[in-house]
């Protein structure tokens, strides 16, 4: 693990002169919270304050809503020409692209992601989502069924309604376009409560949203608490469809809502465990080690689909490890807005706190511990920094092996053949991705047909793109984002049998 130090630069300049929006947008405008209450960002690079941010309440959640099911109801959007959404869509992601460096200081210094990646990879990736979604409306077409003859049959797509969307902090930006590109372009009204710690993004967005055309009341965006904003948007009894994407205990907690309220859709994506197997057959170790690296240590290993169990075959285990290891030691840690910087920080105290007691678990159950400490680059002493960390030797049944820790620590559990390596590949409470290499095009098809994952990845890793679905099977939940079929996720299909006999 590299951590050199930095001379002060231009994004810690941006970021001291930056004054971001903190306020309710509800209806098309700006508002505090009706009353008055705040909550503290807290940048994790430095540990210190960021901004006060107004806090959703029950009220505010109603006002939100209840405006959005007016503009839905109103036909202003949700019946607009698909040419005009078109054309409003296309133009927030352009506005997104041209607003590039605000919106990645927002979102490195809200989340701790390096401001390398939020440039070049969430906002570009943001806006191209939003884009896709536009460009799909004119490329999808209804059905007509295979009637009797005296009759004809539409299956036509129509919008639910109103869609409340929740977000987590990893990808606050990609993750909040996932969600509102195909509602939007659907015709439906979005309300998007973002993560408490990663609000900032969201409200910039808005804004542009505003400025690109979008009507009042069609995309709000209310931050707060989640215990009250995000429950109070899960039990209204005017929204139609909940899309989570965050823990398995608050997705949950999303269904019992819609049980007790309207029974609205809900669709979850609640993280995962995800696998890489390695066979002994692997043909280039130094790039598998280099994806397997990467696909735990991005984003200090806060990605939900992240490859944080190794499964390796006991004869290349060695080869393997050491490279892996190597690849660690080169990574670049640091203060995120240096545009060197490869791994950023934990997004809080608590999630840090988190991070270090698995590191101790990992320990306690007797796994061999290369890194795992606390580091200060920079000289950001009270940053919220992990270095790249490997548990080898780890009982894939143990604590260390079955629970998401969401931070740059990969559990190393050895096999020997590809049957014993998809048992244990599967021997998840979660299944949202995996992943196999092998030199041999058979097995490669078989453990990908076996392994019980959304999404296999073979011979690469974390390999994606707005064009195909992801979500999971089991405890990492249903319903899946991107590609053509989230557009169906976000609306309802209406028969209309016309009689001509």
């Amino acid at each position: 693990m590299s951590t050199p130090q930095h001379p002060i630069g231009r994004w810690h300049a941006a970021a001291d002169a930056l004054t971001p929006e903190t306020r309710l947008f509800i209806n098309g405008e700006f508002r505090d919270a009706r009353d008055g209450d705040t909550f503290e960002s807290i940048a994790p690079r430095h540990g210190g304050f960021l901004a006060h941010v107004s806090a959703a309440s029950d009220i505010d959640v109603d006002d939100a809503v209840r405006a959005a099911s007016a503009a839905f109801d109103s036909g202003v959007w949700s019946r607009a020409d698909r040419r005009e959404r078109q054309r409003v869509l296309v133009r927030l992601s352009e506005l997104m692209l041209e607003n590039l460096d605000e919106l990645a200081l927002l979102e490195s210094i809200d989340s701790g992601h390096p401001i390398g990646d939020a440039r070049s990879v969430d906002v570009p990736n943001a806006a191209r989502t939003i884009r896709w979604y536009a460009e799909a409306l004119d490329k999808v077409y209804d059905e007509i069924a295979p009637t009797p003859e005296n009759a004809i049959a539409l299956v036509r797509r129509e919008p639910l309604g109103v869609v409340g969307a929740v977000v987590p902090w990893n990808y606050p930006l990609i993750i909040s376009a996932w969600k509102i590109g195909p509602a939007l372009a659907a015709g439906n009204s979005v309300v998007l409560k973002p993560a408490e710690l990663t609000s900032l993004s969201a409200l910039k967005l808005a804004e542009l949203g505003r400025e690109a055309g979008i009507p009042a009341g069609v995309f709000s965006v209310i931050p707060g608490l989640g215990p009250v904003a995000g429950q109070a948007l899960g039990r209204h009894n005017l929204v139609d469809k909940i899309a989570f994407t965050g823990s398995p205990q608050v997705g949950k907690g999303f269904l019992s809502y819609a049980g007790e309220s309207n029974g609205k859709q809900v669709s979850l994506e609640l993280g995962g465990k995800s696998a890489q197997l390695v066979l002994a057959d692997v043909e280039d170790i130094k790039a598998c080690a280099s994806a397997v690296a990467w696909g735990i240590f991005y984003n200090a290993g806060q990605t939900c689909h992240g490859g944080s169990r190794l499964i390796v075959d006991e004869r290349v285990h060695d080869e393997l490890l050491e490279e892996i290891l190597a690849v660690g030691r080169s990574l670049v840690l640091g203060d995120p807005l240096h545009e060197a910087t490869q791994i950023g920080t934990i997004a809080s105290k608590v999630q840090l706190a988190r991070v270090l007691e698995y590191i101790e678990v990992a320990r306690a159950e007797g796994a061999t511990v290369h890194g795992g400490n606390r580091v200060h680059p920079d000289g950001l002493a009270e940053g919220y920094y992990v270095e790249p960390t490997i548990f080898d030797g780890v009982d894939n049944a143990s604590r260390i092996g079955q629970e998401e820790i969401f931070g740059p620590a990969l559990s190393v559990t050895t096999v020997r053949g590809v049957d014993e390596g998809i048992r244990v590949a599967n021997h998840s409470d979660y299944g949202l991705a995996a992943s196999v290499w092998t030199a041999n095009g058979s097995v490669a098809h078989r453990a990908a047909r076996d392994l019980r994952a959304g999404t296999v990845w073979v011979n690469t890793y974390d390999v994606s793109d707005v064009i195909t679905p992801f979500g999971g099977i089991k405890q990492s939940g249903a319903g899946r984002d991107r590609s053509l079929h989230a557009l169906d996720a976000y609306s309802f299909l209406k028969t209309t049998w016309i009689n001509v006999g």
